[in-house]
């Protein structure tokens, strides 16, 4: 298919240049236009299905979208280029061994949030080369088909390119459904959410001070401490005014308090409980986040380190299920939602290719499955032994039944700890299609070293085993999460596809990692549903083949988001 590379004509501001390329970045022709007629222009050439090319999708699409244009593919160089910079598929190509540069920072004047490690460690917020670009690259670094070739050369040299040219395909394909998401917006009822936090919260203040509930709740938490004037929403404040009434607590988060035996702590638990909501998605939210019906949230696709989303805007991944209500269709349309059951769990049994922990999960519930093959007694007891399996948990409940899960599933469980390993050795693990972790930093790697050399001291080597055990889990899981992010990518990818195909423009309105939220027409709701499941076969073929996993999904057509769960 054409390549057609879209960049800022050095020197007229108002003109765009599309330059047609060949397979391996080679351009073969040149077009200059007027920056207003680019929707159309692309509009033209869509009928020749280009994978066009360009710096930033989230910089590019809005554009095209306001003016009514889609694009059927794209080729996003800034994401791909993360990709590419820290793959081990590509650890020997110039763009990996180059010196950093701009497309190792955020685009200029546009800052986009990065959600951090799976255990909050800043150092994975950006590579080192993103720490260290400077503004001095030669004009050539930051030239986009520059770096489409570097880029096209990168993966032709890789280890496993095919692989490569998936997640690349993918990782581009999820930014044009980000955009398409915001542009659409998710339908939202501001009658029904404002009706939800009256009753949750009770009556809205006129100005600055508390909903009624809240007032009401904190009036009784200031009694049971006998403090008038506490203001419970200081967080030094309600720690002092806890300990004046003789409570021995280390913090005021909620898993320090709950364990407390005293008449302030109910009242204390609902009152946070009510705060978060007021301050997360309460009146000022709907009022910055929601216009003419529609929730339009900023997704930042690869935000976190793993190829998970993020946001920079909106927390549309931290939903609460008390305003899930006010997510309505419009009149003769329908809400289709759907999640995949266990996914990772059953992307680890793919990865692995391990063929009983696979018969587990071709069952719906896949923890069923594995108290039906009689290694655990209650489903309770399967979700922890999988969970402790993936995230590296070492005490608790997890932890007693781990064993019985590495000999039912060795090959699984093997893998997970092979990753682990790995990290605590300071090595870089990758996912299914190549994306790879970060390795520690340099001082963290000589303290390690350090530790292991002969007459360290005791408790030098203690704080470096912990430290090393803690990257170890994060390896462990980062080949999981990663690859199911993978897999959700390529689920969506097809899942548009086929959207595009059937009659009344059902679209995508949501995606929470293994969740999608479809706006339909009522008429093709069955319809969108089929195409889900479909998608999904696509996705579990596309990453592992003729594996025996199945992806299940629990799928629900509703009228509102609350009535899927």
């Amino acid at each position: 298919m054409p390549l057609t590379v879209v960049l800022d004509h050095p020197g007229l501001r108002d003109v765009v240049v599309l330059l047609d390329a060949t397979d391996d970045g080679q351009p073969v022709a040149r077009a200059e236009v007027p920056r207003a007629d680019l929707p159309a222009a692309v509009a033209a050439r869509e009928a020749e299905h280009p994978r066009w090319v360009w710096d930033d999708t989230a910089r590019r699409y809005p554009p095209l979208l306001a003016a009514g244009v889609r694009v059927e593919r794209c080729h996003d160089l800034r994401l791909c280029h993360t990709i590419l910079r820290r793959s081990v598929l590509t650890q020997g190509s110039e763009l990996a061994q180059a010196a950093p540069g701009r497309w190792d920072q955020p685009p200029p004047g546009e800052p986009r949030a990065v959600e951090v490690s799976l255990f909050d460690d800043p150092r994975l917020a950006a590579t080192p080369a993103a720490q260290a670009a400077s503004d001095e690259d030669t004009p050539d670094d930051a030239d986009p088909l520059t770096e489409l070739q570097r880029q096209l050369a990168a993966v032709a040299a890789a280890d496993d390119p095919g692989r490569l040219r998936l997640l690349l395909a993918a990782e581009s394909t999820g930014a044009l459904i980000a955009a398409e998401m915001r542009h659409d917006g998710m339908p939202w009822d501001v009658a029904v959410h404002d009706e939800l936090l009256t009753r949750e919260l009770g009556t809205r203040p006129a100005g600055s001070g508390r909903p009624s509930h809240l007032e009401a709740l904190a009036a009784e938490v200031r009694s049971a401490l006998s403090q008038p004037g506490l203001n419970l929403d200081s967080q030094p404040d309600l720690l002092r005014g806890m300990r004046a009434a003789g409570l021995d607590v280390e913090s005021t988060r909620k898993w320090d308090i709950r364990g407390l035996d005293h008449p302030a702590v109910e009242p204390l638990l609902a009152y946070k409980k009510l705060s978060r909501l007021l301050s997360a998605n309460g009146w000022a939210w709907m009022e910055q986040w929601v216009h003419d019906g529609r929730f339009r949230p900023d997704y930042v696709p690869g935000g976190v380190v793993t190829g998970r989303w993020a946001t920079s805007g909106g927390g549309a991944l931290q939903l609460p299920a008390s305003i899930r209500g006010a997510v309505r269709a419009d009149p003769g349309w329908r809400l289709v939602v759907a999640d995949a059951a266990q996914l990772e769990p059953r992307v680890l049994a793919a990865m692995s290719g391990d063929d009983a922990m696979a018969a587990a999960g071709r069952q719906a519930d896949l923890y069923q499955g594995v108290v039906d093959a009689g290694i655990v007694e209650t489903r309770e007891q399967a979700k922890y032994a999988m969970l402790g399996a993936i995230y590296g948990a070492t005490t608790g409940a997890s932890a007693v039944l781990m064993p019985r899960l590495t000999r039912a599933y060795p090959r699984a469980v093997g893998l997970v700890e092979a990753a682990a390993r790995a990290g605590e050795r300071g090595e870089p693990v990758s996912t299914w299609l190549g994306r790879t972790s970060p390795v520690p930093d340099a001082a963290r790697l000589a303290d390690l070293h350090a530790a292991s050399a002969e007459g360290a001291d005791p408790e030098d080597v203690r704080a470096a085993r912990q430290r090393a055990r803690n990257w170890g889990r994060f390896t462990r899981n980062f080949i999981v999460q990663g690859t199911a992010a993978e897999w959700a990518l390529c689920w969506m990818a097809s899942l548009r596809r086929r959207l595009r195909a059937i009659d009344g423009r059902p679209h995508l309105v949501f995606f929470l990692h293994d969740e999608v939220m479809v706006h339909a027409p009522a008429r093709v709701a069955d319809e969108v549903a089929a195409a889900i499941r479909d998608a999904a076969v696509e996705a579990g073929r596309l990453l592992f083949g003729d594996s025996p996993v199945d992806f299940a999904l629990q799928v629900a057509v509703v009228d509102s988001y609350d009535q899927a769960k």
